[in-house]
């Protein structure tokens, strides 16, 4: 097996985008060649009865899984099993293909260990997603299916990509991710508000009874985070994701003026916007926890504050693929010596 941590110096030569590429290429082979890979994934791929939960309909064998943003054209679904991912999230998709911001547009701060990007959602759009996702839904773990608008759809049709996603999407993933709150969309943080959202999930759950979760953004203040995600959950949010990428700037030395945070800077921010939400929805809704989780110590945290779920997705920059298997075995221990026999007993054990 190769080292990571050996061939990271070479990777950081390339620009963070060539990087990411580079991955890909690697990660999506098993889809392509349809090789088993049955060794490297049992090594990898962590799950035992005490790690095991039922969501949504399915089984997450453990519960850590891949943030949206990393597989964002659903061609590494395989890939991420095999680095031993319980739930692959993929997108954002938005409707019609489009290339996303001029680059460079993504950002690695190597000694603060996080990553700034201003993408864009760049991707391939809708129509090739699913022709995609046809071909590996169902799949052995859970996949989430995050969407976005385009970057020229006024802010007045931005219901109607949301919904054209909806139907063509929501019979090809385990959930679906409304997603609204990354910042290098011009205006889609706008639509953060009671108006679009109850609208939204009005017409969503008139399409598809596939639990829908809200995403939302770190940089709004708590008491407005709290109410927003209550009054989602309430008009029909089957689940909150907290939390995408941060546009403070002032949490890295030598921040570029576009783009959000993600990684090891965004930890303390994203765990008091979710701490703050679960203070109010745990019991209420599922709710999943990304930001700055770079260890099982961190992901603990969040389960025990209430996240069923926890993503990662910078911490593999930097930590490299073993990250996932790791934190799923120290996960279990850190469970087991808790006295607790099952996963499900310790989410939320801080709010009993």
């Amino acid at each position: 097996m190769i080292n990571y941590q050996s061939i990271k110096p070479w990777l950081y030569k390339l620009e963070p985008e060539s990087a990411h590429y580079v991955a890909e290429c690697v990660l999506r082979l098993p889809n392509i060649c349809q090789i088993p890979f049955n060794p490297f994934l049992e090594s990898h791929f962590i799950t035992n009865d005490i790690l095991t939960q039922e969501l949504f309909g399915r089984t997450f064998f453990n519960p850590v899984g891949l943030g949206a943003g990393f597989d964002k054209n659903a061609t590494m679904i395989r890939g991420m099993q095999i680095l031993g991912f319980g739930f692959t999230e993929i997108g954002t998709v938005t409707p019609k293909p489009q290339e996303g911001n001029p680059k460079p547009r993504m950002f690695r701060h190597v000694e603060e260990e996080s990553l700034q990007n201003a993408m864009g959602f760049n991707n391939e759009g809708l129509l090739k997603v699913q022709k995609r996702l046809k071909t590996r839904f169902p799949f052995t773990t859970p996949i989430g299916v995050n969407i976005g608008k385009n970057k020229l759809t006024p802010e007045s049709e931005a219901i109607n990509d949301y919904t054209t996603l909806i139907k063509a999407l929501h019979s090809l993933g385990d959930y679906l991710v409304i997603n609204i709150s990354s910042p290098n969309t011009p205006g889609l943080r706008d639509l953060q508000n009671e108006e679009f959202i109850t609208r939204l999930f009005a017409e969503a759950k008139a399409i598809t009874q596939k639990p829908i979760l809200l995403k939302i953004a770190p940089d709004m203040s708590i008491e407005d985070a709290v109410a927003l995600t209550t009054m989602a959950v309430d008009k029909g949010a089957d689940g909150i994701i907290a939390t995408n990428t941060t546009i403070d700037y002032s949490l890295v030395k030598n921040p570029k003026n576009i783009g959000g945070l993600s990684g090891a800077v965004l930890k303390k921010k994203s765990f008091e916007i979710f701490d703050a939400i679960a203070s109010e929805l745990y019991g209420k809704t599922t709710l999943i926890s990304v930001g700055g989780i770079d260890s099982a110590e961190e992901a603990y945290k969040r389960i025990k504050a209430g996240a069923s779920l926890v993503q990662i997705y910078s911490g593999l920059i930097f930590h490299g693929f073993d990250m996932i298997k790791n934190i799923n075995i120290r996960l279990t221990e850190l469970i087991k010596a808790d006295g607790y026999t099952n996963i499900t007993e310790a989410i939320g054990s801080d709010r009993k």
